[in-house]
């Protein structure tokens, strides 16, 4: 289960996606999670899943690959669907003993589930097509106006990039540490959901050993390169826009346009 979480991983190929300027990656992310709050009605989500299917294609990153970052989440997904099927008021469908499900309940409940998929899988593909060294550069820069007013953007932007390298690192750390303890008579996996949580416990305290020893390994690692922050510093590839990243804010253009004006387009049309 730990190893089917994809976010922070990065996925070595060739693809459009991969050779983006990281600046392009983080703000067609950034439009395409906001574009899902935008919309109330189907239509909209057809043209986000068209959009994020065109670019699982573009980055050439397997689709299981891609999928299987949803297994970590399946039970957070069920929680939140069934709260919104049973506790949204309105046109009763089905009812039975003290629970009621309502049209507008089963809307909201397929709204939330889709946008909550379409979420994470939106930002693992910005993390599996983008290094964590070009992501911090991409960060920096992107934010780079703040620090006129002393926003302390390298180290904001260190600090990101370090906590997305850092998730497959220490997914890997506990998956070791629960195979160790497995072999010492450890049951993880049997019982209900709360005793599996409550089995879990145990793995906290070397978890949290772990991960200390590794922070103050990078810390000691920094300092013996000479590490002082962000001032002053030069890139060995400084970023640079190419025809591909105009062309790539244009698709972002397009489908923000998309968006807005095709849910309308079709209520138009289905209200007259």
């Amino acid at each position: 289960m730990l190893r089917d979480i994809t976010l922070g991983q990065y996925y070595q190929t060739e693809s459009v996606l991969h050779r983006l300027d990281p600046r392009v990656k983080l703000m067609g992310t950034l439009v395409f999670l906001i574009s899902l709050f935008l919309f109330q009605n189907f239509t909209g989500y057809i043209v986000a899943t068209l959009f994020l299917v065109s670019m699982i294609a573009l980055s050439r990153v397997p689709v299981s690959f891609m999928f299987k970052g949803l297994k970590a989440v399946i039970i957070l997904l069920m929680i939140t669907v069934l709260i919104n099927l049973f506790a949204t008021p309105g046109e009763t469908v089905v009812s039975f003993w003290k629970l009621t499900i309502t049209k507008e309940g089963i809307y909201t409940a397929l709204f939330m589930m889709f946008r909550l998929i379409y979420l994470i899988i939106g930002s693992s593909i910005m993390t599996l097509t983008t290094t964590p060294g070009n992501l911090t550069d991409g960060m920096e820069k992107a934010l780079s106006p703040l620090s006129h007013i002393r926003v302390p953007v390298h180290e904001i932007a260190m600090m990101m990039s370090i906590a997305l390298s850092f998730i497959p690192i220490l997914l890997d750390e506990t998956d070791k540490i629960m195979k160790a303890q497995m072999a010492r008579g450890a049951d993880f996996e049997s019982g209900n959901i709360f005793r599996r949580v409550k089995n879990m416990v145990p793995l906290l305290v070397p978890l949290f050993i772990s991960a200390f020893r590794r922070a103050n390994d990078l810390a000691l690692a920094m300092e013996a390169r000479c590490y002082r922050g962000g001032s002053g510093r030069t890139k060995m590839k400084p970023l640079k826009y190419h025809l591909r990243d105009l062309a790539g804010y244009v698709i972002l253009a397009v489908y923000l346009a998309a968006i807005i004006v095709v849910p309308r387009v079709v209520d138009k049309i289905f209200v007259q």
